[in-house]
C-alpha cells in the first residue's frame, strides 16, 4: 500500500492566555484553523521504519529522531506493539519555527497514515492521545477544520465555518524558538489591549462576519515577538496596506498572516507582496487538518 498524505498548516485566529494550569503550563485559549497550505507526504510499506526529507530554501529539517514525523511513528509502534516498517517521504512547504504547526501536523499526518497503513484501528480520541505526548498542536492538527483549543490546545472544540476565508501568510524573517517567546511573555506579562476578542471572532467566524473577524482577531504572544523580531511588525502593516481586513502573527510567531474580503483582493494583494516576500503564498480556509489518499 501508498498513501500520498497533505499536512495542513494551520493559523491562529485568536491565542490569548488565561492562566496557568496545575502542571506550571500556560492555559490557553484559542481558535484555530486548518489552511490550504500543506506539506506532502508519502507513506509506504517497507521492512524498516525510515525516513528522509526534502526543504526548501534555507531550511534544515532533520530526518532523525529529533523530527516529529519519525518520534510519532516510533511512538505508535511502540504503543501498539507493531512491529512492521514504512518508508516515509516528507517534502516539506510549510515554514520552519513559523508558528504554522508544520512539524505538528508532519507528526499528525504520520500517526494518521500509519495506524491506516498498518491496520491499526486506532481511533481519533486514541491518535489525539497518543499526538499529544509528541507536541501540544497534534490533536489539532489531526482533528483539523475550526476548533477551539484550550489548555495547552488538547481540550477542542469543533466549530462552524460560514464559509471559506482567503489569506496571504508568509514569514518575513528568521523563525522564533516557542520557549523563549512564551519566556518573554512571563517576563514581560500581558496587557488587557492586547488580548484577542475571543467571543466576536468567533461570532465572525460562525456568520462569515469578515469586518468583524479583522478587529477580533489578536495574539498575546505577538508584542514579545515583535520585539525580538521587527520585521514581524513591518510586514503586518504591509499586510494591512495590501488590503487586508485583519492581519496577525500566528501562534508564537514567526510566520504572520492577513485575511481578505475575497479571493480577488487575496489574488491581488499577494502579487504586491510577492516583491518583498517571495515565499508568501495565498491560501483558504480548510475543513481537515490531514488528507490520505490510497495509490495502487
Amino acid at each position: 500500500m501508498r498513501l500520498r498524505i497533505q499536512a495542513r498548516a494551520k493559523v491562529n485566529w485568536t491565542l490569548d492566555v488565561v492562566g496557568t494550569l496545575p502542571n506550571g503550563y500556560h492555559d490557553l485559549d484559542m481558535l484555530m484553523q486548518s489552511v490550504t497550505l500543506c506539506d506532502q507526504m508519502i507513506v509506504e510499506d517497507a521492512p524498516q521504519l525510515t525516513l528522509s526529507v526534502r526543504a526548501g530554501g534555507r531550511h534544515f529539517v532533520p530526518a532523525n529522531e529529533n523530527n516529529l514525523v519519525l518520534k510519532a511513528a516510533l511512538d505508535l509502534a511502540r504503543e501498539t506493539g507493531c512491529t512492521r516498517g514504512a518508508s516515509i517521504f516528507l517534502r516539506k512547504y510549510i515554514p520552519v519555527a513559523a508558528g504554522m504547526g508544520g512539524g505538528s501536523s508532519d507528526a499528525a499526518a504520520a500517526l494518521v497514515g500509519l495506524n491506516r497503513l498498518w491496520g491499526l484501528k486506532l481511533t481519533q480520541d486514541e491518535l489525539e492521545r497518543i499526538g499529544l505526548t509528541i507536541g501540544a498542536d497534534v490533536p489539532f492538527c489531526i482533528r483539523g477544520g475550526l476548533q477551539r483549543a484550550q489548555g495547552v490546545g488538547e481540550r477542542l472544540t469543533p466549530l462552524a465555518l460560514a464559509r471559506p476565508l482567503y489569506l496571504v501568510a508568509f514569514q518575513p524573517c528568521r523563525g522564533l524558538s516557542t520557549r523563549d517567546v512564551f519566556a518573554g511573555l512571563r517576563e514581560e506579562g500581558i496587557r488587557e489591549d492586547d488580548r484577542p476578542d475571543n467571543e466576536n471572532a468567533r461570532r465572525a467566524l460562525e456568520t462569515g462576519d469578515i469586518p468583524l473577524l479583522g478587529r477580533s482577531l489578536g495574539n498575546v504572544l505577538e508584542p514579545v515577538a515583535r520585539r525580538m523580531r521587527p520585521a514581524i511588525d513591518q510586514a503586518i502593516r504591509d499586510l494591512e496596506q495590501a488590503g487586508a481586513v485583519g492581519a496577525r502573527m500566528t501562534g508564537s510567531g514567526s510566520a504572520v498572516f492577513g485575511v481578505f474580503m475575497h479571493a480577488g483582493a487575496c489574488r491581488r494583494a499577494a502579487h504586491v507582496l510577492e516583491s518583498a516576500y517571495p515565499a508568501c503564498r495565498m491560501m483558504r480556509t480548510a475543513s481537515r487538518g490531514i488528507v490520505v489518499t490510497e495509490e495502487s
